[in-house]
């Protein structure tokens, strides 16, 4: 008996990040001492004070359903932390929790995008953007912003894009894959274009913001282009910063009538998030961010190496970033050296002749790059670049 899907899944595909930590997980399962460079994952663990907090909660019994958009105590919470970074003021009718941020993501796409509508989205992009868009039944419009743009789109590139069904455009900075940040100036230029297009909303994907070095403070969209406020979601979490990705909890805040059609998708969805996350959030983003601090400085560290590291290997060129916990280097010259065709060939015979997993850069909408995460040791990252080199040389 052969049984059929929905005409929808012909036009989304599995995560590609996902595909490769499935890959190494079997590879290692086998025996193969795989370095696995692909993950988008903290290798701290969670701060024990958070921990604590959600073990007080389960032992007084925080163990029920909440409200579907969370908690009335872990929303005043990310109205506190809104307004103390970003300057930015919420009513709690203007947030939402949900399973982590990419839920509120996709809750967006389904509660504001429609067949016909379009969403502008900058590449390299974070690989579930596009997807969440055609389930949504609309569609993906994919601007190039390569290495030689600091992987930054234009106002110029942004108004060429627009068209009358432009709803949304995605802006994720520091961004998942390249590590790049818009700086105020920046964003107040991209913010006097959508202000010409009153139907347009931006998604601003702070998930990173917190993973921030660049010598400029950290800004949001929002904040560098308040008048823009009333049709800007800013979207953020307690995964990446506090090294909480398996607690699942993430928050979006925006104008109240978006927000109202997300809590309606996730009420037929998911419905709440853990509540035991919930406490655990609560206290990360009201306690102590030390932690948060010390992780930055080591991911800086990372990135100082791996950056320099990359750019000794030929055929790679590897940009500075000002945030995240990934390399994003342009491998062209490499793949012409050694006669490869694409990206995905070159991450294919990393991982089978050096044992080396890595993500390529097609899937981020940006053949001829790989995205390497150094969420991981300097031990592990100097081995990986030494077995990359030893095959990359043979």
């Amino acid at each position: 008996m052969s049984l059929s899907v929905s005409a929808r899944m012909a036009r989304v595909r599995p995560s590609p990040t996902g595909a490769v930590l499935a890959r190494a997980t079997e590879l290692r399962a086998q025996g193969r001492d795989i370095l696995s460079l692909g993950a988008g994952e903290p290798d701290f663990d969670t701060p024990q004070f958070i921990k604590d907090a959600a073990a007080k909660a389960i032992a007084a019994g925080h163990t029920k359903y909440t409200p579907i958009d969370g908690t009335a105590a872990l929303k005043a919470a990310i109205r506190r932390k809104f307004e103390r970074d970003n300057g930015l003021s919420y009513a709690p009718s203007q947030i939402l929790v949900s399973c982590g941020a990419k839920q509120s993501l996709f809750n967006l796409c389904l509660g504001l995008l429609g067949a016909g509508d379009e969403a502008i989205i900058p590449a390299p992009y974070w690989v579930s953007y596009p997807d969440m868009v055609r389930l949504a039944d609309a569609e993906p419009v994919v601007i190039d912003a390569g290495i030689e743009n600091d992987f930054k789109v234009s106002p110029q590139q942004l108004k060429a894009a627009i068209t009358e069904n432009t709803r949304l455009l995605f802006l994720n900075s520091p961004s998942n894959p390249t590590g790049a940040s818009y700086s105020k100036a920046e964003l107040q230029a991209l913010g006097e274009v959508i202000g010409e297009y009153p139907k347009i909303v931006v998604v601003a994907d702070d998930i990173y913001e917190h993973i921030y070095w660049a010598s400029e403070p950290f800004v949001s969209f929002a904040s560098a282009c308040p008048a823009l406020f009333e049709r800007t979601v800013t979207i953020n979490g307690v995964s990446k910063a506090y090294a909480m990705t398996g607690w699942r909890v993430g928050y979006a805040g925006g104008p109240e009538t978006l927000i109202k059609a997300m809590k309606t998708i996730q009420s037929q969805s998911t419905s709440n998030p853990c509540s035991v996350s919930q406490v655990a959030a609560q206290a990360a983003l009201d306690g102590d961010q030390a932690p948060v601090t010390e992780m930055c400085t080591a991911y800086k560290a990372r990135h100082d190496y791996i950056v320099d590291a990359l750019n000794d290997i030929p055929g790679f060129n590897c940009r500075m970033g000002e945030g995240t916990f990934y390399a994003f280097p342009q491998v062209t010259g490499a793949l012409e050296s050694i006669g490869l065709a694409s990206d995905a060939d070159l991450v294919e015979r990393l991982i089978n002749e050096a044992d080396v997993a890595c993500v390529p850069g097609a899937a981020f909408g940006a053949p001829g790059y790989m995205r390497i995460s150094y969420a991981c040791s300097i031990e592990s990252l100097k081995d990986a670049v030494n077995r990359m080199k030893r095959v990359l040389s043979a």
